[in-house]
């Protein structure tokens, strides 16, 4: 049983979108977070932070670690966050007298959010790859149709004759901006996080910034100062995301308006209706303006988790994990779903 449609055993075949859900699995965070806990270890021995033979047991015992699930979520239930109790079966996993270097100077917001960056660096490439797509099957679809004679709708009414072509650019040029600002966003997406307890890293000392460096290297991701309170990044992400969906729901209406016309445009395989035999229903148009809906609501709750007070916030923290994945997942939904209905028009225009 889910609550959420985007795993739902049945929705998911229309709203879902198995590889950008794949990162946001347990199997995948788990092995993001065990992934900074080793990186870390290597590059603080290295460094003369923690004792070789720390680091080396640390790197080893990780290497076929496999924590207690059922412990974890008694931990989250607990603490508020997975990390505490991670890092005491980890602790365990790697023994005396070594244990006391595992996860040095770093704190659980540092795992939890370098996690989430690591997994979102793959997210970006399967979207980008998607998005991809989608300009090139609009691309030829103009090549197909382009001097076809459309009547341009405006404020709902006709209008002047147009041509396919117009309309389709209005499909695809947004497309292409959105991979630019994808392009752009990206160095500020991908970075580390590592502060510490508070941000300064106080324990690393004269070492901190080289430390963090060496960490963010090891791990491919960008070097950046601490970012646990200021989260206009994944802010940035959010309202790219509802930017893609919102470009895709306008193709999705337009094709299900000419859909309703029933002269301008004809889809193969539409949607069947249990009472109605003759229909063909526009259902990925239909879900496309459902899931720009979808991004443009949960958008407002990514600007609210904005306001971390202080140095760190539970609440605001908490209030990412609920919308960000949802969104990723629905953004994916509504790529694959826009290039399958891109191939399902067999004629546009006159």
């Amino acid at each position: 049983m889910t609550v959420s449609p985007f795993d739902h055993p049945l929705l998911s075949g229309l709203l879902g979108d198995e590889e950008a859900a794949r990162h946001f699995s347990v199997e995948a965070d788990i092995a993001a977070m065990l992934g900074f806990e080793r990186a870390l270890a290597e590059v603080e021995a290295e460094l003369g932070v923690i004792p070789r033979d720390a680091g080396a047991a640390i790197a080893k015992a990780l290497g076929s670690f496999r924590p207690d699930t059922a412990k974890l979520r008694a931990g989250v239930a607990r603490d508020g966050v997975v990390v505490p109790e991670l890092v005491r079966q980890i602790k365990t996993a790697v023994g005396t007298p070594h244990d006391a270097y595992v996860h040095f100077g770093a704190t659980s917001q540092d795992v939890i959010d370098t996690s989430l960056v690591l997994r979102l660096r793959q997210v970006v490439d399967h979207i980008g790859l998607l998005l991809g797509e989608n300009v090139v099957r609009l691309t030829g679809l103009g090549l197909e149709f382009e001097n076809l004679e459309l009547m341009a709708m405006t404020r709902m009414q006709p209008a002047i004759p147009i041509t396919a072509r117009d309309r389709i650019v209005s499909w695809r040029a947004p497309l292409e901006r959105h991979q630019e600002r994808l392009k752009e966003l990206s160095g500020r997406l991908l970075v580390l996080q590592f502060g510490g307890a508070a941000g300064t890293l106080e324990k690393l000392g004269d070492k901190a910034a080289a430390v963090r460096a060496a960490l963010a290297a090891k791990l491919g991701l960008a070097d950046a100062p601490q970012w646990h309170s200021q989260r206009d990044a994944l802010a940035e992400f959010a309202s790219w995301l509802s930017l893609v969906t919102g470009s895709l729901g306008k193709f999705g209406q337009d094709v299900a308006l000419m859909a309703q016309m029933g002269s301008e445009i004809k889809l193969s395989g539409g949607g069947g209706s249990s009472a109605m035999p003759h229909k063909q229903n526009p259902v990925k148009a239909e879900a496309l303006v459902a899931l720009a809906r979808f991004n443009a609501v949960q958008l407002s709750g990514m600007h609210q988790a904005l306001l971390h007070e202080q140095e760190r916030s539970g609440a605001a923290w908490t209030l990412e994990w609920l919308i960000l994945p949802q969104m990723v997942v629905a953004t994916a939904a509504a790529l694959r779903l826009a290039a399958e209905l891109s191939a399902q028009i067999e004629s546009l225009g006159h």
